[in-house]
């Protein structure tokens, strides 16, 4: 069985697109799929399955619509991918204690796409990035330092434009999520 850590896009947040974690996991858990896990609201559930990503993502889309009455794009990652993902930052750690002194909030984040973003998107991307903002693209991965805040980010604004459905998870989420990956494997 392969354990995933799915990311909803878009729910809980301004009182858009509410889902109690708790009716998430028994829609999971409906569907089939074993060991299911939320971890705070903004929509992140671990679970195990023997399914392939493209037609998992599809059927728990449909599920959600079918369940709760709207669409959310879903981003699945392998618990090996999210152990690359907190191995591989591609920032040293002076930059990041660097960051984090100055930062208002949280300062690393990933924003995880569906598929690898054409170059040419990428390089778009540097129009938006500034001495605050850094982005480094690894894959269907891209990690973003922030020295200020998200909130005040240009370069955060404007992450749609990589293509395709993203949605971003401030290290600290990652993290846990990587830690609760492990005990399940367990």
């Amino acid at each position: 069985m392969t354990t995933y850590i799915a990311f909803l896009r878009g729910i809980n947040v301004g009182g858009k697109n509410m889902i109690k974690m708790a009716v998430l996991k028994q829609m999971f858990e409906t569907m089939g799929l074993q060991y299911v896990q939320t971890y705070i609201q903004s929509g992140n559930v671990l679970f195990q399955s023997n399914q392939l990503e493209e037609p998992l993502v599809k059927q728990i889309e449909n599920e959600i619509e079918t369940v709760f009455g709207f669409s959310v794009n879903v981003i699945l990652r392998t618990a090996t991918e999210l152990e690359r993902i907190i191995n591989h930052c591609p920032f040293s750690e002076d930059v990041l204690a660097e960051a984090e002194a100055t930062s208002v909030g949280e300062s690393l984040y990933v924003a995880m796409l569906v598929e690898v973003p054409v170059q040419e998107a990428i390089d778009g991307l540097s129009v938006y990035s500034s001495i605050n903002d850094e982005y480094c693209v690894e894959g269907r991965d891209v990690y973003l330092l922030f020295r200020n805040s998200i909130r005040n980010s240009k370069l955060a604004n404007h992450l749609h434009k990589l293509g395709g459905p993203v949605t971003v998870r401030n290290w600290r989420t990652l993290s846990k999520l990587l830690v609760m990956t492990r005990l399940m494997e367990v």
